[in-house]
């Protein structure tokens, strides 16, 4: 489902910050090489996770749900001189693809990389992020939630991608849609939890913005 025309995506997009090269090689090579490059963050969308980042200026991010890297290197944009950013994959095979682009960024020595699962990665990191992206396994946005709210402290920004789900959120739930179902699960959790403040922006596929009190 498209929010907005692709007349006005490209307007956006065209009035936003330029894509890096280095990224346009990224969506390139994502395009050529991986399953579903689909999933890549993308230039309008990525430009926002840097400003944000930019605005926030963590010491430390994490960020669940990798993938080939591009939100990883948007997010690390913003980060302070002594930061680190925490990312955690599930699929190995995208480890050196991700540390190739890592590296050629200048932001490499700053970003850490996990694989496998991030509900028994996270409990083991110790440290407290200031920034926090989840764009994993839609099942277990809540538990990722859960798991990252230990490791976060008054201010700390948590970001949700595809919370929209291509506008599924608002149609009638398919009783075996378990995705679905977990997203609106989670996104009326946020909107009631008194342990955060949240605001649902309508950018690309849904991004919430959570703000830990």
């Amino acid at each position: 489902m498209h929010f907005l025309s692709p007349l006005l995506e490209s307007y956006i997009a065209d009035h936003s910050e330029p894509e890096p090269e280095l990224l346009q090689e990224l969506t390139r090579e994502t395009h050529l090489k991986v399953v579903q490059p689909r999933m890549i963050t993308g230039h309008f969308q990525g430009r926002v996770l840097s400003m944000l980042s930019k605005i926030i200026a963590p010491t430390y991010i994490l960020e669940i749900g990798t993938y080939t890297g591009y939100s990883a290197l948007c997010l690390a944009e913003g980060l302070q001189k002594e930061g680190q950013l925490h990312t955690i994959e599930v699929n190995e095979e995208l480890h050196q693809m991700q540390r190739n682009y890592f590296d050629r960024s200048g932001f490499g020595e700053q970003i850490v990389q996990h694989t496998g699962d991030a509900l028994k990665i996270i409990p083991h990191l110790e440290l407290g992020f200031d920034l926090v992206f989840i764009d994993a396994n839609k099942v277990n946005y809540d538990d990722y939630f859960e798991a990252v709210m230990k490791k976060t402290k008054p201010g700390s920004v948590i970001l949700s991608d595809n919370v929209l789900w291509s506008g599924k959120v608002v149609e009638p739930l398919d009783k075996s849609d378990k995705a679905t179902a977990a997203l609106l699960a989670y996104n009326q959790k946020l909107k009631e939890d008194p342990r955060v403040e949240t605001v649902l922006l309508p950018i690309r596929d849904g991004l919430t913005l959570t703000r830990v009190l």
